[in-house]
């Protein structure tokens, strides 16, 4: 095959036990702020006191710098959306706002980061298989723009319905798209054995919900499932390197170039969009909504805006009142 060696009945059926798992737990954790709060604050103190330590030590192939940062940024990033969403008074909060955009930008800038790391190695590093090469830099290039055309956080709600997500109405389906282009050919480049899923499923994962779910929750879906997927993974790193279920890279440096280069041009697309935008509309895109023509903005806005209070009716008059007015 061009992206993987042969991939067996069992493994595309865990696949699909994967996807629909991520999504259901992360409709438990958006829908009940207990279960938030059981998953992403006191699952992963017994696992960084009790797992992690053994199963993402030195030398399994989670136990690198970067999965640690990943696991718990995708954590800070729960948590913080917890915030907004639970406590009124942040989710009007300017600065709080950009919390949001500054978890997502830190998260884009780790991968890139690694992008250019693994640009130079060939062979076993850290217990995963590296085939470094142009590519990695291709991508890096188009991290970098997706980071930069990350908009429109000052227009960040809070739903009305009972789930209270995060709603960022000015985060388009194109940008979506780009992201998960772009991050799928980061797995695939920097961690190629563990792209199947982690790569794959986990961005479909998120995708999902945010199109066809609760639709303007993207980021918020894909916290919870990237933090749900991190924590597995470090207690079971064999999962995904040699278990059953594994499925490896073909390591093939066309598909590495190919997957890279799809990533760039859609991001290199959506930054032209961006500015021809800018350009057009005259907005300020560290101040201002860029999108707020579109349809699908408008839809999101609209679906998940506070209802306003009806307007107070007068009470009916007592009768001690119209003697006194007689």
């Amino acid at each position: 095959m061009f992206l993987y060696e042969s991939i067996p009945w069992y493994s595309w059926a865990m696949f699909g036990v994967v996807l629909v798992a991520l999504i259901a737990l992360n409709e438990v954790t958006r829908r009940w702020k207990w279960a938030g709060i059981g998953f992403f604050v006191v699952l992963p103190l017994l696992l960084t006191v009790f797992v992690w330590p053994t199963t993402a030590g030195e030398g399994s192939s989670t136990g690198t710098w970067f999965h640690w940062v990943k696991v718990y940024s995708a954590l800070i990033g729960c948590l913080g959306f917890m915030l907004i969403r639970y406590v009124p008074r942040l989710a009007s909060n300017r600065w709080m706002l950009m919390f949001p955009p500054l978890i997502l930008a830190i998260n884009i800038g780790e991968a890139v980061i690694r992008d250019f790391e693994v640009a130079g190695l060939q062979g076993m590093h850290d217990g995963v298989f590296m085939v470094g090469g142009p590519w990695n830099y291709m991508n890096a290039i188009a991290g970098i723009l997706n980071l930069v055309t990350i908009c429109g956080w000052a227009g960040i709600i809070v739903s009305r319905d009972k789930s209270k997500d995060m709603i960022w109405p000015d985060m388009m389906w194109f940008w979506i798209i780009a992201y998960d282009l772009w991050n799928f050919a980061y797995v695939y480049n920097c961690v190629g054995d563990h792209s199947f899923y982690a790569g794959a499923a986990l961005l479909i994962s998120c995708t999902i919900p945010a199109f066809f779910i609760k639709k303007g929750a993207w980021l918020q879906h894909r916290a919870h499932t990237l933090a749900l997927w991190m924590m597995f993974t470090m207690a079971v790193p064999t999962f995904v390197t040699s278990s059953p279920f594994a499925v490896e890279s073909s390591h093939n440096p066309a598909a590495l170039f190919v997957v890279s280069a799809l990533s760039l041009a859609a991001n290199i697309a959506v930054a032209a969009y961006q500015l021809f935008t800018i350009v057009k509309r005259h907005r300020n895109p560290l101040r201002d909504e860029l999108y707020t023509e579109l349809p699908q903005y408008r839809e999101v806005r609209e679906a998940n805006l506070p209802l306003e209070a009806p307007a107070a009716q007068p009470e009916p008059r007592k009768e001690t009142d119209r003697l006194v007015t007689a």
